[in-house]
């Protein structure tokens, strides 16, 4: 009994005694690190764009008639002076012969009236007739005058007309769609045009950009945003609905006078010429604006982890440890952010593997596969 009592306070001690085994830490992980640096960069931002010619006009009747030829087809490319439509000049015509018969007239009036007057001259010199009939005879050779003067008017006015019958293209550029035909009746006040002529040699591509990419813009050229001198501003590309580039750069050309109020954006201009004719009046497509930068820190998106609209990186410290740290943001090189707030050139970002970090902790720096690239490449 004495040994079992013993032997049960000694497994008691022994329990008491003995402490609980230590867990060993985990071991910091070993993650890639890049070092920030310093470098020129060209940004690109793209805006949606709506392309128009450098002229487009509806072709319309000028006189009321029948529509007695169309001379082109749909689609077809004309050139300034080439006739397009032909209405019935008949009526015209007659309105025409009416007019000069009417000019002839009052020129026959006035040869009258000036008779009279010399046929009254001697009379009044010898005192036969009194001086009131010369002047009423003088006011009606004026009166014949002015009656030859307006008649000359409606002769003008009728061959003006008459020429309205021939309708020929102002400038030279592709015929639209023609939704009248041969025999329609047609006037000036008809709701559709006769057709569109669009003269595409040149193209206006339009484009609208936000209140802080143009307060960017203007800062990174002041003198061509103030002074109105655009000639200054780098050329532009335009990205096709086949997100093909298309193969002339433009040039920004007008830059409109206030904002939207109800988009808040303001509207900019490109001119890019358009000798092979590829693009037409309604192409839809993106501007693509580049911007320079020089000293420039970029940081690869990868890299970057975005939390509630902003973005952060993992800051390597002196002792490796990490630290959150928000970057701004002014732009975009490929697969690059370009930062301007956040980091300086030297500093020390995690490149993979944020997912398992947290503030304050340490890790294993090693080098990112690009800079052992480009370590192997120096040597």
């Amino acid at each position: 009994m004495k040994t079992l009592i013993l032997l049960s306070t000694a497994i008691f001690l022994l329990g008491c005694s003995s402490e609980p085994p230590q867990v060993a830490s985990a071991p910091a992980p070993s993650l890639p690190v890049i070092s920030i640096t310093k470098s020129a960069e060209t940004t690109f931002q793209e805006y949606p764009a709506s392309v128009q010619g450098a002229i487009d006009l509806e072709i319309r009747p000028q006189v009321g008639g029948v529509l007695e030829q169309v001379l082109v087809n749909e689609g077809a490319l004309v050139k300034a002076g080439q006739p397009l439509f032909k209405i019935n000049s008949l009526p015209f015509l007659e309105q025409l012969n009416n007019a000069k018969a009417n000019q002839r007239a009052a020129e026959a009036a006035v040869l009258n009236a000036q008779l009279e007057v010399d046929k009254l001259v001697p009379l009044v010199q010898n005192k036969v007739v009194s001086d009131i009939q010369l002047k009423t005879a003088k006011t009606a050779h004026q009166i014949a005058v002015a009656n030859v003067a307006q008649a000359k008017a409606s002769v003008g006015t009728a061959q003006i007309n008459m020429g309205y019958t021939l309708i020929k293209a102002p400038v030279s550029g592709y015929i639209g769609r023609l939704p009248k035909k041969q025999g329609s009746l047609v006037s000036p006040s008809d709701v559709l045009p006769l057709t569109n002529l669009s003269d595409v040699h040149e193209v206006h591509v339009y484009f609208s950009i936000g209140e802080a990419d143009f307060i960017s813009f203007k800062e990174k050229y002041p003198s061509a945003t103030t002074a109105g001198n655009l000639k200054n501003l780098p050329p532009v590309e335009l990205v096709l609905s086949d997100n093909g580039t298309y193969a002339q750069k433009g040039k920004i050309d007008m830059i409109d006078g206030q904002f939207d109020k109800t988009t808040g954006s303001i509207t900019l201009r490109a001119s890019f010429p358009n000798t092979s004719g590829l693009l037409r009046s309604g192409n839809t497509g993106k501007v693509r604006l580049s911007l320079e930068h020089q000293d420039a820190m970029m940081v690869p998106q990868s890299a970057t982890v975005e939390v509630q609209d902003k973005v952060f990186v993992y800051a390597v410290g002196k002792d490796n440890k990490v630290a959150k740290q928000p970057i701004k943001i002014i732009g975009i090189s490929g697969t690059n952010y370009l930062i301007k707030e956040g980091l300086k050139s030297g500093d020390r970002i995690v490149s993979k593997g944020m997912e398992i970090l947290k503030d304050g902790d340490a890790i294993v720096p090693e080098a990112s596969k690009e800079e052992k690239t480009l370590k192997i490449a120096a040597n």
